[in-house]
């Protein structure tokens, strides 16, 4: 099932006739970042059908007995209580004040009864924790902040956390990383609920893309979760991440920490919230990045200090996390930063005013030549092309993937599922044209990580 389809998922259940598909109930509660709680009013809450956006109608709820105070100390009213849910053909809860504290359990006694009566339910960042406090995430995909990420997989380890996603659709249960991917995912619902076409004028009204491309993988970084620190698995960890320049595999880190494999995998997904694989090549793309943004070493040098096997998986799993090549992103950094020394300088061996050889040569490979042209006419071209052709990203298609489905995300593709090493190739496959990086996953396409 792709984005833009109606299809009813099978986890659907059939709509109270009490219940109206037009109602949208927003869930507030005190202490919650205003910017957060907005986006469902905005997208929901304003009559926009003057731009041929259909209407719904908006039931702001409080979720607590007790004055609704705000980030920034702004206190709101709210004209609704719990009993308001009753309504809903849709119920969001667009942040939660604290992912350590329980929510009320008045408020997840009524999420459950909309739940059970057919409601879809909505959780936008940090909302992810009251659905998961509600057990409606159990057994099933989610995603939240990327911050946020391992605690909630921590916390209640039978829900399946991606933190590389920008939004997960999982039938009647929606949720969304962080405040951006909360407009993202309130576009979606307009989509399935309307189709693409007022999903794109709410979109300009808004002044945003009616879709992102990409997930959350660009903004990871190499630090800790907060809880991992008392953790036996923290050693091995820190480890890994002072030893990214050398070649080793996640049985490597298992042998670390005298596990099987198999309970490495497990243990290690329940602290980080991702696949200790898919954990450990982001890191290394997170490296080569600071190293193409901070240093004046080739790709190939980089691809080495980084710990990949060769320059070609490099950029396989740089263009799948990143969406260009490391030369193309090395040379968008220095347009943006002309000031910013020791990156301005061209890499050894290379002149500054043409991109790096073995790129031109991967791209000719890739089949980025016209029609009938031989690869070597299309990597002479490539030469020609100047810094122009490495000056803007170039976007993969995802590769398709196996296993369960039956769910919708959103996100750039990622390598490294199976196997144990993080240098087998990794790239597109030669001769498939190259397209925008976005490519919704079908049922039967993606599979949950490993544990």
């Amino acid at each position: 099932m792709s984005q833009d389809s109606t299809t009813v998922p099978e986890t659907t259940r059939k709509l109270s006739g009490r219940r109206r598909r037009e109602i949208v109930a927003v869930l507030l509660f005190s202490g919650g970042p205003i910017f957060e709680s907005s986006i469902p009013l905005s997208v929901f809450g304003i009559d926009r059908q003057d731009a041929g956006v259909p209407r719904y109608r908006l039931l702001v709820c409080a979720g607590e007995d007790v004055p609704l105070r705000t980030t920034g100390g702004l206190e709101l009213t709210a004209p609704y209580g719990l009993e308001a849910l009753s309504r809903a053909g849709t119920v969001v809860v667009p942040a939660w004040r604290s992912i350590t504290q329980p929510p009320p359990t008045a408020a997840l006694d009524a999420l459950r009864r909309a739940h059970e009566e057919g409601a879809r339910i909505v959780g936008l960042c940090t909302g992810a924790f009251v659905l998961a406090a509600a057990g409606l995430l159990d057994g099933r995909p989610a995603t939240t902040h990327w911050m946020y990420a391992p605690t909630l997989a921590k916390r209640y380890p039978s829900v399946h956390v991606d933190p590389r996603e920008l939004f997960v659709d999982d039938g009647d249960v929606l949720t969304s990383a962080g405040t951006a991917a909360g407009i993202d995912l309130c576009l979606h619902i307009v989509r399935t609920d309307h189709g693409a076409d007022a999903a794109g004028a709410l979109a300009r009204r808004l002044v945003v893309p009616p879709r992102r491309s990409g997930g959350q993988e660009r903004y990871l970084d190499r630090s800790l979760p907060e809880e991992i620190g008392a953790d036996p698995l923290a050693e091995v960890v820190a480890w890994a991440l002072e030893h990214l320049h050398e070649q080793f595999d996640v049985e490597t880190l298992a042998a670390r920490a005298y596990m099987s494999r198999r309970t490495f995998d497990r243990r290690f997904r329940s602290l980080t919230g991702s696949a200790p694989l898919q954990w450990l090549i982001t890191q290394r793309v997170l490296q080569a990045q600071r190293l193409l943004e901070t240093s004046d070493y080739s790709v190939d040098e980089v691809a080495g200090r980084c710990g990949f096997r060769s320059p070609v998986a490099l950029r396989g799993h740089f263009r799948r996390q990143l969406g260009s090549s490391p030369a193309a992103y090395r040379a968008a950094y220095r347009a943006r930063r002309p000031q910013s020394g020791v990156a301005d300088r061209p890499e050894r061996g290379e002149r500054p005013d043409r991109p790096e050889r073995s790129d031109r040569f991967e791209r000719a490979e890739l089949g980025e030549q016209r029609s009938g042209e031989p690869a070597v006419m299309a990597m002479r071209r490539s030469a020609l092309a100047g810094a122009h052709a490495v000056a803007g990203p170039i976007m993969a298609t995802p590769p398709p993937h196996s296993g369960h489905g039956g769910h919708i995300t959103q996100s750039a593709s990622h390598g490294g599922h199976g196997g144990g090493h993080l240098g087998g190739g990794g790239g597109p496959d030669p001769g498939k044209p190259e397209s925008d990086l976005y490519t919704p996953r079908l049922p039967g396409q993606r599979e949950r990580p490993v544990g």
